[in-house]
């Protein structure tokens, strides 16, 4: 009968496996805590005509590495809104920073909104337009060209301007002075922010005194085109905004707003958008007293028609609702061990099954050979005696395979050896009784 046994390694290679085993699952849990804590970052196309808008992105930007924020910014600085319009339309970026009235944005979803933007329709000090029927053949520069032709195209639309011969010609914010100066334009249409520092470069447009100010041309007609398009709305440009005293304008002025988002892709996961939200309003609050136009940023619409979408990952940390791990994951890790449990279960059973006909048990072994007992007392065969020696065999090989890993329904050493004594004898006695009965035969 084969006997097995055990190889026992060396107790220094043993602590060598052990200690081997503890520093790879270490490393392993290392890895993938870092992984899983990674920061993600997010590319975000930035442009403007002052530039605000990028030193705003980037000092948010800054502060969100300093704070080791989860998730990071990438600035990818564009020579406008609409080259930025155009980058986030193209997917070659995560996030934008877009003009509500400037590009393609069917794929956009806002996450906040930066600063509102105010159409400015200027005249230079002791001009003689003063509304707008007043632009009746008149060039009007257009400060920064192609980033507003929107509202050019809008207030054309409302006022008739092609019947009145206005011309609107484009300018560079470098050269708007010089246009003024030389009258090739004869007054400006700009969309700033306010404040921001295109409002400071709008005063040095202008030589002011006491007795003579530039003029704010009012669009009496904002309401009408804020109804037809949802980009803008109407709004008051306050008493005092281009100086103080005497305050230019002197009076509220009707005109038309746009506003700046931040916005996302649609693609972009739900969680990965609630925290840089929460991210960036955190930085936000930080930076207030280093950039004060961070005051206007606020939510976005959350109405089901607003003009951009919020993307739902924004509107849950603005709502209250954002999940926490165990509100994510909870199920699942209570399902997972009812489940894990059940595949163990039919596991089992598929493998019972496969091993059935062998001796599992002790039982089992044991009533397999008193039956080879039996049939050994009525075997009339030499032929049968030595298949029953090959099943004797093949049980006691399973038996002592079980004893050597330790499995608790392996048959004891002293159980076997007393029952395999049994059984050679049965196979001997047997043997020689069939002996005996051929001579017999053959002595006759």
């Amino acid at each position: 009968m084969d006997r097995v046994t055990s190889i026992k390694l060396p107790a220094w290679l043993r602590i060598v496996v052990v200690v081997g085993v503890t520093i790879l699952v270490a490393g392993a849990a290392l890895f993938s805590y870092h992984w899983y804590t990674r920061p993600t970052t997010l590319t975000i196309a930035v442009g403007s005509l002052d530039g605000e808008a990028v030193r705003i992105m980037s000092a948010l930007s800054s502060r969100l590495s300093s704070t080791k924020a989860e998730v990071r910014l990438s600035v990818v600085e564009a020579a406008s809104a609409v080259e930025a319009a155009d980058l986030f339309s193209s997917g070659r970026v995560d996030l934008a920073v877009v003009r509500g009235d400037v590009g393609d944005l069917s794929k956009a979803q806002a996450v906040f909104m930066l600063a509102h933007a105010v159409v400015l329709l200027v005249a230079p000090p002791g001009s003689q337009i003063t509304d707008m029927s007043s632009l009746k053949r008149v060039t009007v520069g257009v400060v920064g060209g192609e980033v507003n032709r929107k509202v050019v195209s809008v207030l054309t639309g409302e006022y008739d301007l092609a019947r009145a011969n206005v011309t609107f010609k484009d300018i560079a914010p470098a050269d708007t002075r010089r246009s003024l100066e030389s009258k090739e334009v004869r007054a400006i249409l700009v969309v700033v922010p306010l404040p921001g520092g295109s409002l400071t470069m709008l005063r040095g447009l202008f030589l002011q005194n006491t007795k003579a100010a530039p003029v704010l041309i009012p669009i009496e007609l904002a309401g009408a085109i804020a109804e037809k398009e949802r980009a803008f709305e109407s709004f008051d440009v306050p008493k005092g905004t281009l100086r103080g005293a005497p305050p230019v304008p002197s009076d509220d002025v009707t005109t038309l707003r746009t506003s700046f988002y931040l916005v996302a892709q649609k693609k972009l996961d739900n969680d990965l958008i609630s925290d840089l939200t929460e991210a960036l309003m955190n930085a936000r609050r930080d930076l207030l007293s280093e950039l004060p136009i961070l005051a206007q940023v606020a939510a976005p619409s959350t109405d089901a028609d607003a003009y951009l979408p919020v993307h739902p990952g924004a509107a849950a940390f603005y709502n209250g609702t954002t999940q926490s791990f165990l509100d994510k994951w909870g199920n699942a890790i209570f399902l997972t061990p009812m489940i894990l449990g059940g595949l163990a279960s039919v596991l089992a059973a598929a493998w019972k099954f496969l091993r059935a006909g062998e001796a599992d048990t002790r039982e089992q072994a044991l009533d397999a050979l008193y039956a080879l007992g039996r049939k050994i007392r009525t075997s009339n065969k030499e032929f049968e005696l030595a298949e029953i020696e090959e099943a004797i065999d093949k049980i006691l090989q399973v038996q002592r395979s079980k004893a050597s890993i330790g499995d608790e329904n392996s048959l004891d050493v002293a159980t076997l050896n007393v029952a395999a004594h049994r059984l050679e004898n049965l196979i001997h006695d047997r043997r020689a009784m069939i002996a005996a009965h051929q001579d017999g035969r053959a002595g006759s």
